[in-house]
C-alpha cells in the first residue's frame, strides 16, 4: 500500500446522523415519515440521488427546480449542524490510523462525495493528516463510479494497484474495486461482503498494527 484512501462520513467521522436529521426534516415537511432503515439507501450516493430515493420512498412528486429548492434546504440545514461539530466527533481510532500509516510513508487522501468535506476536516482539525482531498466539488459522478478514488490516485501519482481505499458503504466498496484498488470494509461484513476485509472500525486496525509492531520488534 503506497495510498491510503478514506472516506469521510462512517470511516473518520458520523456524520450520517445530520444527514439524516436533515433528510427526515425534509420527509416531515412533504407529509411523510422517513425512517433509520431508509436511511441506509442513501448511504454513499450523490445529494440528487438521495433526494430522489427519499421521494420515491413517500411517493412524491416534484420538478427540477423544486428538487433543487429541496436539495439547497436541505444541505442548509446539514451545513447548521455540522458548524457545531468539534474534534470529539472524530470516530475512535481514526487520526491515530492515519498518523500511523504516514509514519510508515503511506500517502494519505480523502475520497468523498461530500461537498462539505472542507468544513467537516476544519470543524475536526484534521486536515493536514491527508495529503488531497477529492470531494464533491471536483468529481462529477457520484460512487459507485471510481472517479473520486481515481483522482486521488492521479493527483499523487500512485497506480490503482498500489491503494486501499477504507469505505464504510457498498457503493464505495464498489467504486474501489471499479478502480482497480484494495478495499477495506469499515462496518458489517453481511453489508459489505465485496470487501477485501471488514473490521468494525479504524481502531481495530489501529490495534492490530501496534500489535504487529510489537511482535516485528
Amino acid at each position: 500500500m503506497e495510498l491510503a484512501i478514506f472516506d469521510l462520513d462512517g470511516v473518520i467521522v458520523d456524520t450520517a446522523k445530520y444527514h439524516y436529521l436533515a433528510w427526515k426534516r425534509l420527509a416531515r415537511e412533504q407529509g411523510f415519515d422517513f425512517t433509520e432503515t431508509d436511511n441506509e439507501r442513501l448511504k454513499g450516493v450523490s445529494r440528487m440521488r438521495s433526494l430522489e430515493i427519499l421521494l420515491e420512498i413517500g411517493d412524491v412528486s416534484a420538478d427540477e427546480p423544486a428538487r433543487q429548492e429541496m436539495a439547497t434546504r436541505k444541505n442548509t440545514w446539514y451545513v447548521e449542524y455540522i458548524s457545531r461539530m468539534d474534534t470529539s466527533e472524530i470516530l475512535p481510532g481514526a487520526a491515530e490510523y492515519v498518523r500511523h500509516l504516514r509514519s510508515k510513508d503511506v500517502k494519505t487522501a480523502i475520497g468523498s462525495a461530500s461537498r462539505n468535506t472542507p468544513l467537516i476536516l476544519e470543524r475536526l482539525q484534521i486536515a493536514s493528516l491527508f495529503d488531497v482531498v477529492i470531494d464533491g466539488h471536483r468529481v462529477e459522478r457520484a460512487k459507485p463510479d471510481p472517479e473520486v478514488f481515481v483522482l486521488g490516485a492521479q493527483t499523487l501519482n500512485v497506480l490503482p494497484e498500489h491503494c486501499v481505499v477504507f469505505e464504510d458503504a457498498e457503493a464505495g466498496i464498489e467504486a474501489a474495486r471499479r478502480g482497480g484498488m484494495g478495499a477495506v470494509g469499515i462496518g458489517r461484513p453481511a453489508v459489505l461482503k465485496d470487501a477485501d476485509v471488514v473490521v468494525p472500525s479504524l481502531l481495530e486496525l489501529l490495534t492490530l498494527s501496534v500489535v504487529d509492531q510489537a511482535i516485528a520488534a
